[in-house]
């Protein structure tokens, strides 16, 4: 009496209901990609005090201009090349930080510009706040 039994579980995985579900939130994510807009941002509020060093600023306005220490308007160029000059008589250039005021309503891409910048040099940038009232 040769009874064999074939119980054998299939190692198969139905892909059909997942793909329905990723195709699902694919669609979800580009709809509401359309309806998500970027406005300009106000300057965070904070009750701390900024405790790095100052000696380099750089200020952009409303219009995207940019100024270095308080100085006339320059391009992104010569700010770049004046950091470089101040890091190199800087004491401390490990710690040196590049603190970025932008005016309120200021695009985004401009403060991401100077943030790139602080990174190609290997610095640190930190953002100007507004002090809490």
């Amino acid at each position: 009496m040769g009874l064999n039994k074939r119980n054998k579980v299939s190692a198969e995985f139905s892909m059909s209901s997942l793909t329905d579900i990723i195709f699902l939130l694919l669609i979800f994510f580009m709809l509401t990609a359309n309806f998500v807009r970027v406005q300009p941002f106000e300057l965070p509020k904070a009750d701390s005090k900024t405790v790095a060093p100052t000696n380099m600023a750089v200020s952009i306005t409303k219009k995207g201009d940019f100024s270095y220490n308080a100085g006339k308007p320059a391009s992104l160029r010569s700010i770049r090349s004046a950091i470089r000059k101040d890091l190199v008589k800087a004491d401390n250039r490990e710690n040196a930080t590049i603190t970025i005021a932008a005016e309120v309503g200021t695009p985004f891409e401009r403060v991401t510009d100077v943030m790139n910048l602080a990174k190609d040099l290997k610095m640190k940038a930190i953002i100007a706040t507004q002090p809490n009232q």
